[in-house]
């Protein structure tokens, strides 16, 4: 890992675009500061489409999709995808593409029925972790989710670290697959994951290439949950609370904030976007 002030001008410039997480890397503590919000502003400014990567529910992604400077969504850790269109606001499940009209279109996700059904069964799961797990809770975003579960280990709780191993042992022995961000224990039947999920959404939206878009876009994050898009991307960043985390990342980020969370976001906001600036004129 390398401080910022080492980040190469030319990799600034031949950026498309940014993909950011939420929690502890833009938001602090679940809230948003004026210098993140700004942050997103100044990226736009430099000529960057943004697109916030989240294991947040599909209720979140789409207030933040109306409200926010922002080009799309990805929602519960990959398997959700928002867009605004003219009409109105698209929201789709599973591997993406796009039709003629460049609307984006989301295939190969379960009908309603079957996705309430599925969903039912890991409610169920997880009601009976917290039963015995008591230092643990339902995660009080749940009714705003579509494909996942998830349960409070961070956000307004402490959970030891044991519990949650022991926990997604379980999960795992009765074939849930789990993830753990900095708040959350995710129990979900998807096989997305935040990454594969931007990709998608990229070639589907914007057109890319799912192999250049991994060159062209730069991912921004902070812990565990985020490890996936480290690997993925070629150029990538944690606010400093990333350190905190190393240890659960095979890959770290190539660069590193010196501030946390929000102010660490519009640190690498910032540097990224006097690099582009100071572009020599052709």
């Amino acid at each position: 890992m390398e401080p910022l002030s080492l980040l190469p001008p030319d990799a600034a410039r031949s950026l498309a675009g940014v993909i950011f997480d939420l929690d502890d890397t833009v938001l602090d503590h679940g809230a948003l500061t004026e210098a993140a919000y700004s942050a997103l502003f100044r990226l736009r400014e430099a000529g960057l489409a943004l697109v916030a990567c989240t294991g947040r529910p599909a209720g979140w992604g789409e207030v933040i999709q109306r409200q926010w400077p922002i080009d799309a969504t990805i929602a519960e850790n990959g398997a959700v995808a928002l867009v605004r269109e003219p009409a109105g606001l698209i929201r789709g499940e599973g591997p993406a593409s796009a039709d003629g009209g460049g609307r984006v279109v989301l295939l190969g996700g379960l009908d309603r029925e079957a996705r309430r059904a599925r969903r039912a069964e890991l409610v169920a799961l997880a009601d009976d972790m917290v039963r015995r797990f008591p230092a643990a809770a339902l995660a009080d975003d749940n009714d705003q989710r579509v494909t996942d579960v998830t349960i409070d280990i961070g956000e307004h709780r402490r959970v030891p670290p044991e519990d949650v191993q022991k926990m997604r042992a379980e999960l795992r022995d009765r074939g849930v697959r789990t993830l753990v961000s900095s708040v959350h224990l995710h129990l979900t039947r998807d096989p997305s994951d935040k990454a594969t999920g931007a990709v998608r959404l990229l070639s589907a939206r914007f057109g890319e290439d799912p192999t250049r878009a991994r060159y062209r876009y730069a991912f921004v994050g902070d812990s565990g949950n985020d490890g996936v898009a480290f690997a993925a991307f070629a150029l990538t960043f944690g606010v400093a609370n990333v350190r905190a985390h190393l240890g659960k990342l095979s890959v770290p980020p190539r660069f590193v904030a010196s501030l946390p969370m929000g102010r660490g976001f519009a640190e690498i906001a910032h540097r990224i976007a006097e690099l582009r600036k100071n572009a020599p004129v052709p």
